[in-house]
C-alpha cells in the first residue's frame, strides 16, 4: 500500500513516525525521483508500506491519525492499497473530538485491510 501527499517533507515526517512502531519496522520504505537539475537529494514522492495482517494496519491508521492531528496547517494524505483508497486531512482530524477520532483510525482501517479479510 501507499501513502502520499504533495509535500516531501511531510512523508519524510510521516515515516518517521512510522518506523519505531513494532508492527511496521522494516516495512516503511520511500518512493523516490531524481532531484529536479539543480538540486539535491532525491525527492520522495510516496511511502511503500508492505502491509501483513492484522496488527500492522491498526497500528498504520493509529500513527497516521496521530501525526495528522500534530500537523500544522492543512495537510492532506491519500492512503490506497489496491483499488481502495481513502484521504484525510490534517483539519479533518483536529476537528474532532475523541470518540471521532476512533471512528475515523477504524474507517481507515477498514480501508486499507486485505480484501480477502473483509
Amino acid at each position: 500500500m501507499s501513502v502520499s501527499t504533495d509535500d516531501s517533507d511531510q512523508l519524510r515526517s510521516l515515516s518517521s513516525w512510522l518506523e519505531p512502531e513494532p508492527e511496521l519496522r522494516g516495512r516503511v520504505g520511500a518512493v523516490e525521483r531524481d532531484p529536479a537539475p539543480g538540486t539535491l537529494g532525491p525527492v520522495t514522492e510516496a511511502l511503500q508500506i508492505a502491509l501483513g495482517s492484522g496488527g500492522a494496519v491498526a497500528a498504520l491508521s493509529g500513527v497516521v491519525v496521530a501525526w495528522l492531528g500534530s500537523r500544522p496547517g492543512d495537510v492532506t494524505v491519500k492512503l490506497v492499497r489496491g483499488e481502495d483508497q481513502i484521504e484525510v486531512s490534517a483539519g479533518r482530524v483536529r476537528s474532532l473530538d475523541a470518540g471521532k477520532l476512533v471512528d475515523l483510525t477504524a474507517e481507515i482501517a477498514k480501508v486499507l485491510e486485505d480484501p480477502d479479510d473483509r
